[in-house]
């Protein structure tokens, strides 16, 4: 396979940063977790003290922010101000007010601007060696790669959804973790839709398949498309 676009989109815990790490992988390919660079954007803002309901403000200040993605499926790294942040965007505190980002237009395409950059780069060469990559997010399929090789939409039932984020947290608050799950795909759909598969798209219902055979569909698919 040689410069190769798989994306993949869809809403918390249906699975996908794991799934699109093992294709990734298996690959050969490199990985960009798109909802990052949200994440990324708001721990910027937060540190330099920009007011997150100034749609300008913040679109001004991710203009100059000085980033970095390190694209390792294994160990996918961001970078801020040349420190690994990768823990950090993790946080309660930027989970709190990413979806303030999300839904912000001008930082949607300042951000997209920089992924799509990203996924060029890995295609011409980059740490792939241009065999390519695999991007993941909630409008991937859509806006930032509609002209990718295989585009893919998962899914998964609610429940499954928010007992999955549980497991993955580690979290004994239900309606905590349900609000986490549902309430912030509530917040961010006012940006995207990323609950139903666009033309061309091909929807996997993950509910009832183990992390392997997603892997194996996934793949699948991108051995059909390039055939």
């Amino acid at each position: 396979m040689t410069g190769v676009v798989i994306a993949v989109d869809g809403p918390s815990g249906v699975g996908k940063s794991t799934v699109c790490k093992g294709v990734a992988d298996r690959l050969g390919l490199s990985y960009l977790d798109t909802g990052a660079t949200y994440r990324l954007a708001a721990l910027h803002c937060l540190r330099e003290g920009i007011d997150l309901d100034n749609d300008d403000d913040v679109a001004a200040a991710l203009e100059t922010m000085n980033a970095g993605v390190g694209l390792d499926p294994q160990n996918p790294t961001f970078v801020l101000d040349q420190e690994d942040v990768s823990r950090l965007i993790r946080s309660d505190e930027v989970t709190s007010v990413v979806s303030r980002i999300a839904v912000n237009l001008e930082a949607r395409a300042v951000l997209g601007r920089l992924q799509r950059d990203l996924i060029a780069q890995e295609v011409a060469g980059g740490r792939s060696g241009g065999a390519g990559i695999v991007a993941e997010g909630r409008d991937v399929t859509t806006v930032i790669a509609p002209d990718a090789d295989v585009r893919v939409l998962l899914t998964a039932d609610p429940e499954v959804r928010v007992a999955r984020r549980a497991l993955e947290t580690g979290a004994t608050d239900p309606d905590h973790t349900r609000e986490a799950v549902l309430g912030r795909d509530s917040r961010d759909a006012i940006g995207v839709d990323f609950h139903t598969a666009a033309d061309g798209v091909t929807t996997i219902d993950t509910t009832n398949l183990g992390v392997d055979e997603v892997v194996s569909a996934v793949i699948d698919l991108a051995h059909r498309s390039l055939l």
